[in-house]
């Protein structure tokens, strides 16, 4: 297990402006104007009270009790807005699915995108307006959270059933929220973009447990490469459900309902897994309106961690659970615990543990040596081909450490062919 280091909060930062605007709106909406908890469709509903769901955490490393300094100034929640659809069938006596979608426009309209899907399997949807890629990410994160609860207290939301995407830089958005969150959604929908797990260790079991990812891209789309021969296969190489559909004819653009409908089914498919991981280990997910606080989250990972320790089979992810746990709030109660615990197992002298440790990191570099080579080496777009050395140079990086790694002896064969063909890349800009 890795050695126990206190880090600073820290801020990722993570651009999203240089994704183009919606270009293209297809079909049309009509609809009744919903009432708090009616059906139907508004353009414009205002989000009545500031999140209580944890939105820096996708933002840094750590959940502090108050927002970071500077963060936010003059925000105010009740001045965010957003489009929601709700079906005709919705009823408060069960739960309901939710497309949560952002723009990389100011304005979302994208409900106009999703108008067929939501009818038809009686989705509610909701978008997010002035979280486009001109806004501050900050900003951003915070009003897809704001309109996030905001529509979970008025309905009753299925954490299994709610599907956080985005267009273009909103795509990026969403993965950075739902690898991060992935307590309040059952999958991402990135839409001509993609995005990377959390370095965390307990953050990704938890994408690889519960969130399916379905990536669509157009044949003709700049970032199709990077989504089916980099990020993708990435995701799909470490164990997360993750699958790619390309359409063809469509450029940077969002498609309609005929073409969104497969992705929606194949994301409600994997709706039976994430119930019975619910089931297990009822922590992973916050049903219905639920937004535990500090203590009450962080008590509840402790808890479900220390269970998974009792058995040898899932004592790695018990150990980072509870790391999470220390790393995120290392202040609350739970966090001291969990911190007791890590240095009680550090100072075991059988660790069964440490094999997987070095077993986990190995199947991420040997995923990222090989999306990241496929990515440099395939045809790229014209706007991307002066990175095509920079990614050559990181791609050899990736597997020279392979190489020093040593231990698998395919991916060792593997490094040793590729490193040449890769530096002719490098030579050759």
């Amino acid at each position: 297990m890795q050695a126990i280091v206190v880090k600073k909060l820290s801020v990722w930062n993570v651009s999203a402006s240089m994704f183009s605007r919606v270009a293209v709106l297809l079909g049309s909406v009509v609809a009744a104007s919903p009432c708090f908890g009616q059906p139907g469709y508004d353009s414009n509903v205002a989000v009545t009270a500031a999140t209580r769901l944890d939105w820096v955490f996708a933002l840094a490393n750590q959940s502090p009790k108050e927002t970071p300094a500077g963060w936010l100034t003059n925000y105010d929640s009740t001045a965010q807005t957003y489009e929601l659809f709700v079906p005709p069938k919705y009823d408060k006596r069960q739960t309901w699915p939710l497309i949560l979608f952002i723009s990389p426009s100011q304005k979302s309209t994208a409900f106009r995108n999703w108008q067929q899907v939501c009818q038809r399997e009686a989705v509610l949807f909701a978008g997010p307006h002035q979280a486009g890629n001109n806004t501050d990410m900050r900003q951003r994160v915070r009003i897809v959270l704001d309109v996030l609860d905001d529509v979970r207290r008025k309905y009753r939301i299925d954490p299994d059933r709610t599907y956080i995407g985005g267009f273009s830089g909103g795509g990026r958005v969403a993965c950075s929220i739902g690898f991060s969150l992935t307590e309040l959604f059952g999958g991402v929908i990135p839409v001509c973009a993609a995005g990377d797990l959390r370095p965390e260790s307990w953050l990704r079991h938890r994408a690889i447990d519960r969130l399916s990812v379905a990536h669509i891209t157009g044949d003709s789309d700049f970032n199709q490469a990077e989504v089916e021969r980099f990020r993708a296969p990435i995701l799909s190489a470490v164990g997360v459900r993750s699958k790619v559909w390309v359409v063809p004819g469509m450029g940077h653009s969002v498609p309609t309902g005929a073409k969104l409908a497969p992705l929606y089914a194949w994301l409600e498919a994997g709706l039976a897994e994430r119930r019975k991981l619910a089931k297990a280990h009822p922590a992973i997910r916050f049903a219905d309106d639920a937004a535990p606080n500090r203590d009450e989250f962080s008590a509840s990972l402790l808890k479900e961690g220390k269970q998974r320790l009792q058995d040898v089979k899932s004592q790695y992810s018990g150990l980072m659970l509870v790391k999470g746990v220390w790393k995120r709030w290392p202040d609350t109660v739970a966090g001291k615990e969990a911190l007791g615990l890590l240095q009680d197992y550090d100072s075991r002298t059988i660790r069964p543990w440490d094999q997987e440790d070095i077993a986990e990191q190995r199947l991420f570099l040997e995923a990222q040596a090989r999306g990241l080579d496929a990515y440099a080496s395939g045809k790229l777009p014209q706007q991307y081909v002066t990175q095509r050395s920079r990614m050559a140079e990181a791609a050899i990086s990736l597997w020279k450490a392979v190489l020093s790694d040593g231990q698998d002896k395919s991916a060792v064969a593997e490094a040793k062919k590729r490193i040449p063909e890769l530096e002719k890349l490098v030579k050759a800009d």
